[in-house]
């Protein structure tokens, strides 16, 4: 390899080194050896130290090891004579400088203030969000294991224009990357320019500025360590599996824009140690054999225009995208964009005008499949600023195609629209809302398109149910009125059906293996009255995932006789998970959080757990970021509940679960509940209140404490006494 590239990978970790070395120096100077340090909300510490040398910082004192490590991994810089095996070399230097990236960027957050919004995504001029939350983490990161995002990009620098870094940014949007962003080139950066040309940017829409230091690149790698650490199985010290599981499963590359500097050469060395290659857009020094990454390691000079498709190819990346007609682009990088007031063109249906969404089953001989009909003036035929009704009317036909899914692909219709940039939707059936941004009207987006994006998709995603679609986009008003009350008929049918449903009517549940890629022994089982952990399946999801994919995830499962009808115990579940699990379950209990409980995997929405003095539980949402009752933030939690393990008083589970009557049905069901965090609570306050109306109580909610009112167990407890909440009056859980 080059000698020179070596040298200046290893010059520019010498200089990070180095720099770490003097700003630790002058903090524990100023600030004292005991003073905290930590990456906000996260039970990872600081993840390249934890991660790869096992090492909990949690003091400036701590660092003090992490930067002898540093030193430690440095080589010499190479004689200009002297060849030698620079490789290795490199790859030491480029761990150093990781290493010494995190010294600095935690050293940042002892600063008051800190430098980075601790928030998803930019606001009120504050660009720089710095290092994820374990929030986030969970978020985000199971989209590498399920390859809803395959990888990411870390772009490093400043595009030669802003119009190029739109471009580049919408490209790696379209191909379902995150984009990580940090390092400027002579004071710009990427993400400056992005804000500049007012493009959206956070965690929503896979654009993260990270920060303008080259050490804020760390935040990208710390990422990657956190995902195979929570997801992976890897343990905190077993390097060789961290990088292993990078190397193998995030499909992530660094593209280096403008000049590379000896500190941005030794970003990309520390990069090439996760098997992340480097792809440059000006004229550096190449590593093209094969060895760490897949492929090439630094690949230069790659034009703008081809950039993309470039590293693509050389990080061994497999893109699939069914490709959608519509005139601007497309992908789930866009679902999370809001198209503000300012921003619009047109907004349809909400609170200003009629509107509804529905999907019916209709003869093979009665669907034309691809007709889009339009009832009513199209996007060219009305002003800016004006308020249409809209009407989403599909048929749709096939040989496997059954009424019950009917409401699943229904619902499919909002991340299908989502996905088309400057295209913003919300609700569904009667209460659907759409707005279309003034830039996806000039890049040609009609109504039509509607129609063209769920054609596709349903045929991409549902295609062995479903043989034709045709769909109708009505904007007369008059048309809407006519067909809203059909269409109000039929939710009321399935609300009936759905919640008809009981566990009891059924002899088949439906399982979930979907996590196991990082859970390896969970198995989720899904009945009609038990969603999934993570709310996105329910009994009838099972069901069509299963008719549509027969050897996928979701199998169906027989009960078999009852060993334990009232803890929801039976013979072949318990057969089925034991074979599933690896053998790791024997016993397995459906509606009990104490005996032998369903394990979790990681991408539950809630955490159930018992508060012992109270005789109850308390319940937190994923989103909350502070300390619970248990004396346990969610992160921490999380890392008890999940992997697949069986944590007898700890449950992990969705929202609508709450609201079942078969939740810890065997423990006496939700009047368990003692302490909800106050999002949640809100939330699900009409299922609470319906609850409590069932046990004869018209203020249940309110007997329920949040963190406003108690923060300890002992403060719990001191609440619900004043209140007389059930639990105190129930059978003792233990």
């Amino acid at each position: 390899m080059s000698r020179l590239i070596a040298t200046r990978a290893i010059r520019g970790a010498h200089k990070l080194v180095g720099r770490a070395d003097k700003e630790l120096g002058r903090a524990l100077e100023e600030k004292g050896p005991g003073t905290k340090v930590e990456f906000p909300n996260t039970g990872y510490f600081l993840p390249i130290s934890y991660g790869l040398l096992g090492i909990k910082v949690r003091t400036l004192e701590d660092l003090k090891t992490v930067l002898e490590e540093a030193k430690r991994l440095l080589p010499p810089v190479p004689a200009d004579k002297l060849w030698l095996p620079y490789l290795g070399h490199t790859l030491d230097a480029g761990m150093a400088t990781l290493f010494a990236d995190e010294i600095i960027e935690a050293i940042k957050y002892t600063q008051n203030p800190i430098p980075y919004l601790l928030e998803p995504s930019p606001r009120d001029g504050r660009l720089w969000l710095g290092a994820a939350d374990d929030v986030i983490l969970r978020e985000r990161g199971i989209e590498f294991v399920d390859g809803t995002a395959p990888g990411f990009a870390a772009c490093v620098g400043s595009c030669p224009t802003n119009a190029v870094a739109v471009k580049i940014a919408r490209e790696l949007q379209e191909k379902n990357l995150y984009v990580f962003m940090a390092a400027d080139t002579e004071g710009r950066s990427m993400a400056q320019q992005l804000a500049e040309e007012g493009v959206e940017m956070g965690w929503p829409t896979r654009l993260v500025p990270f920060g303008n230091d080259v050490t804020a690149c760390i935040h990208a790698l710390g990422f990657a360590t956190r995902v195979a650490l929570s997801f992976g199985g890897a343990q905190p010290g077993d390097y060789s599996r961290v990088l292993r599981y990078n190397k193998n499963r995030i499909f992530a590359f660094v593209l280096a824009f403008g000049p590379v500097d000896d500190e941005k050469h030794a970003q990309a060395a520390g990069a090439i140690n996760y098997g992340f290659p480097t792809i440059a857009d000006t004229d550096i020094d190449q590593i093209l054999p094969t060895g760490i990454c897949t492929y090439e390691h630094v690949v230069s000079p790659v034009p703008a225009d081809k950039i993309v498709a470039k590293a693509i190819e050389v990080r061994g990346l497999k893109i699939t995208i069914a490709k959608v007609p519509v005139p601007v682009p497309f992908g789930p990088a866009f679902q999370g964009e809001r198209v503000r007031k300012e921003e619009m063109y047109v907004e349809m249906a909400g609170q200003v005008r009629p509107g509804f969404e529905l999907l019916t089953t209709r003869d093979l001989s009665d669907v034309e499949d691809g007709k889009i009909d339009i009832i009513g003036p199209e996007i060219d035929d009305v002003g800016e600023g004006s308020e249409l009704p809209l009407s989403l009317w599909v048929e749709v036909a096939g040989r496997e195609m059954q009424p019950d899914f009917e409401p699943i692909l229904e619902r499919h219709f909002h991340d299908f629209l989502n996905c088309a940039h400057g295209l913003f939707h919300m609700g569904q059936r009667d209460i659907n809302w759409v707005r279309i941004s003034k830039e996806a009207k000039r890049g040609g987006l009609k109504f039509k398109h509607f129609g063209s994006i769920i054609h596709a998709k349903l045929h991409s995603e549902f295609g062995k149910i479903v043989d034709k679609v045709q769909i109708t986009v009505i904007t007369d008003e008059k048309e809407i009125l006519n067909r809203i009350g059909f269409a109000r008929k039929v939710y009321e049918r399935r609300d009936a059906r759905l919640a008809d449903m009981t566990d009891e009517a059924v002899d088949t549940f439906y399982s979930c293996t979907l996590c196991q890629s990082f859970a390896p022994n969970h198995v989720c089982i899904i009945t009609p009255e038990r969603s999934g952990l993570c709310g996105a399946y329910n009994w009838l999801d099972g069901k069509a995932a299963f008719q549509i994919n027969p050897t996928g995830p979701n199998q169906p499962v027989k009960k078999g006789p009852a060993i334990d009808a009232l803890k929801g115990q039976w013979k072949d579940i318990n057969e089925f998970v034991c074979t599933h699990s690896h053998k790791s379950l024997e016993i397995f209990n459906l509606y009990s959080f104490i005996d032998f409980p369903m394990t979790s995997c990681g991408c539950f929405e809630c955490i159930s757990c018992v508060l012992p003095s109270t005789n109850g539980i308390m319940t937190v949402y994923r989103a909350y970021p502070g300390l619970t009752p248990s004396g346990m933030k969610f992160s921490t939690l999380a890392g008890t509940v999940g992997g697949g393990v069986q944590t007898p008083g700890f449950i992990g589970h969705s929202k609508l679960y709450i609201e079942s009557r078969k939740f810890i049905s065997a423990e006496g069901g939700a009047r368990r509940i003692v302490w909800m965090n106050k999002e949640l609570k809100e939330t699900m306050e009409p299922a609470l209140r319906k609850i409590g109306r069932q046990c004869g109580l018209d203020n249940f909610a309110e007997m329920i404490a949040d963190e406003t009112v108690a923060q300890t167990e002992d403060e719990v407890l001191k609440y619900i006494t004043r209140m007389n909440h059930p639990a105190l009056s129930m059978p003792p859980l233990f």
